[in-house]
C-alpha cells in the first residue's frame, strides 16, 4: 500500500503509478479501496491535486501539486500544451521506423460519469507522433491468417490528451495496444497472458518534461518499467532499445 515517488519538493509531487491503479475515487468502480491520489497523500503528509489523468490501466509518471494555486498554473501548463510527454508500448505488427497521426477523435462518454454531458460534440483534434525502437517476429500463429506474430516496441508522443487518445489512435492504424481490452485484439491480448504471463496494456507513461511552475526551472520526470514489462523487453532481446528510449 505505498507508491513510487520519483520527484519531490514543496510545491509538487511525481509518483510512477502502477498499472490497474486508479487515479482518484471513482463512480466506474465503487469497490476499489485503493487510489492514487490517496496513497501520495498519506506518503506525503498532505493533500494533493491532480493536474492530469492516466487510464486506470497504464502505468507511469503521473504528476500532482501541493496547493490548489500551484494545481491551476500545471492545469493551464498541460492546457496549453507546455508539458512534453512521452509514453512507450507494444504494439501489434512492424510500425514504420517515423511516423505522425493527425485524426480527430470524437467524444467517448462513460455510462455513469459523463452521463450529463454533452454528446453532440464534434470530434476534437488530436495528433500523436511515433518512433519504432524494436520489432520482433514471433514462430506463433495468433492469428489464422498468418503462421508467425509479429510486435513493435514504440515511443509515443502525443501533441494533445484527448481520452484514450493513444489507444484509439493504435487501434486506427490497425497497430493496437498489447493488452488493451477496450481497444485492442483480443487473440494477441489472450497469447501474451498465456505465453508471457503479461496481465496488462502494455503502455506505460515514461516521461513529462515541463517547466517549474513556482522555481521557473526545467524539470524532466523519468518513471521505470515495472517487472512484467522487464519480462517482456528480456523475452524479446529488448532490453537495449528500450534504454536508447531514455
Amino acid at each position: 500500500m505505498s507508491v513510487d515517488i520519483i520527484y519531490e519538493d514543496e510545491f509538487l509531487v511525481a509518483i510512477n503509478k502502477d498499472a490497474g491503479l486508479l487515479v482518484h475515487r471513482s463512480w466506474l468502480d465503487k469497490g476499489e479501496t485503493r487510489f492514487a491520489m490517496q496513497l501520495t497523500r498519506d506518503a506525503v503528509g498532505c493533500h494533493v491535486f491532480p493536474v492530469h489523468r492516466l487510464d486506470r490501466p497504464t502505468s507511469g509518471v503521473l504528476l500532482f501539486a501541493k496547493s490548489a494555486a500551484v494545481a491551476r498554473l500545471l492545469t493551464e501548463a498541460f492546457t496549453e500544451h507546455r508539458v512534453s510527454k512521452q509514453y512507450v508500448a507494444v504494439v501489434r505488427g512492424f510500425m514504420p521506423e517515423l511516423g505522425t497521426l493527425d485524426y480527430a477523435l470524437s467524444f467517448q462518454p462513460d455510462a455513469i460519469a459523463d452521463k450529463f454531458a454533452d454528446l453532440d460534440k464534434p470530434p476534437q483534434p488530436a495528433i500523436t507522433h511515433w518512433q519504432s525502437l524494436a520489432q520482433i517476429e514471433l514462430p506463433f500463429a495468433v492469428s489464422k491468417k498468418h503462421s508467425t506474430s509479429r510486435y513493435s516496441l514504440v515511443r509515443l508522443i502525443p501533441e494533445t490528451g484527448r481520452k484514450h487518445q493513444l489507444r484509439r489512435h493504435m487501434a486506427h492504424l490497425f497497430h493496437p495496444i498489447v493488452g488493451d481490452t477496450s481497444h485492442g485484439d483480443g487473440r494477441h491480448n489472450r497469447f501474451f497472458r498465456e505465453q508471457y504471463n503479461c496481465q496488462r496494456m502494455l503502455l506505460h507513461a515514461s516521461r513529462l518534461s515541463l517547466t517549474h511552475p513556482v522555481t521557473g526551472k526545467a524539470l524532466q520526470l523519468d518513471a521505470e518499467l515495472d517487472a512484467d514489462w522487464q519480462h517482456i523487453l528480456e523475452e524479446f532481446n529488448w532490453l537495449n532499445s528500450a534504454k536508447s528510449e531514455e
